[in-house]
């Protein structure tokens, strides 16, 4: 009965949200291109499909995700006892910082906007470009900004000297990546924090507050997103400049004698 409360809930909330976008899309089709809807009984299809969709998603993202991830972070931090009331040594959450970067990684290569991109960028470059390879180099991106981010909070250290000094180190890059490469790079950096990534990560970092000393959940907890989202784009523009310095040394390396 609770579920299906929650999913009545979730379906109402969701059908709220997604009108205005079909109000707006119907009146210019109208007004504008005074022309009338192709396709009319696919679009109400998929309208109606995007709608359970979304209002299945909502209700396991707030029944199991987010559980999830807060009882990981608790269970996670239960065994380190802090010397005092407020003081906190980052070394003793090693293993979180470990099963951040895990969690981060899995959740990208699952990532369904990430391999929609992927896929799309192997096609556009002729192959060139490995949709596998893009894939893994978001992914380890994404797992050291997690695990950085986790560390941050265990610190509380402030959280805007990491992502100024993150893209300082983007913009270096940039200037030294190739031109094709750099709009797929910052691309990537979006598609990660999507369906599967943001629930869990966020609920890690709400959880890992909320059981560390001195540490406020609206403070602290939130901002793994931002690693999340600044990190893809340095291991996916890092990537590119290995490949080209390895394919630079190929060329240039003189033939064996025979």
């Amino acid at each position: 009965m609770r579920f299906l409360l929650d999913l009545a809930t979730s379906f109402g909330s969701t059908l709220r949200d997604v009108a205005p976008i079909v109000l707006v899309l119907v009146v210019f089709q109208a007004l504008v291109l005074r022309q009338k809807l192709p396709r009319l009984k696919q679009i109400v299809t998929g309208f109606a499909l995007v709608v359970v969709g979304l209002s299945l998603f909502l209700v396991g993202l707030n029944d199991a995700l987010f559980p999830i991830g807060e009882t990981m972070a608790a269970q996670l931090t239960a065994s380190n006892v802090a010397t005092t009331e407020n003081e906190v040594v980052w070394t003793d959450y090693i293993v979180v910082y470990a099963f951040a970067a895990a969690i981060g990684f899995a959740t990208t290569i699952a990532e369904p906007p990430l391999i929609a991109v992927a896929l799309k960028a192997q096609s556009a470059s002729g192959g060139a470009i490995s949709a596998w390879a893009l894939r893994l180099s978001v992914a380890v991106g994404v797992a050291f900004g997690v695990s950085l981010g986790c560390f941050r909070i265990v610190t509380g250290t402030p959280l805007q000297w990491y992502i100024i000094a993150c893209y300082a180190i983007v913009l270096i890059l940039t200037l030294f990546a190739s031109r094709k490469i750099m709009p797929l790079a910052y691309d990537s950096g979006g598609v990660t924090t999507s369906t599967v990534t943001v629930p869990v990560v966020a609920a890690l970092g709400l959880g890992l507050a909320s059981n560390i000393p001195g540490r406020s959940p609206l403070v602290d907890g939130f901002g793994l997103i931002a690693f999340a989202s600044v990190f893809p784009i340095m291991s996916v523009l890092s990537y590119s400049l290995i490949n080209a310095k390895l394919a630079r040394l190929k060329t240039i390396r003189p033939p064996k004698e025979l």
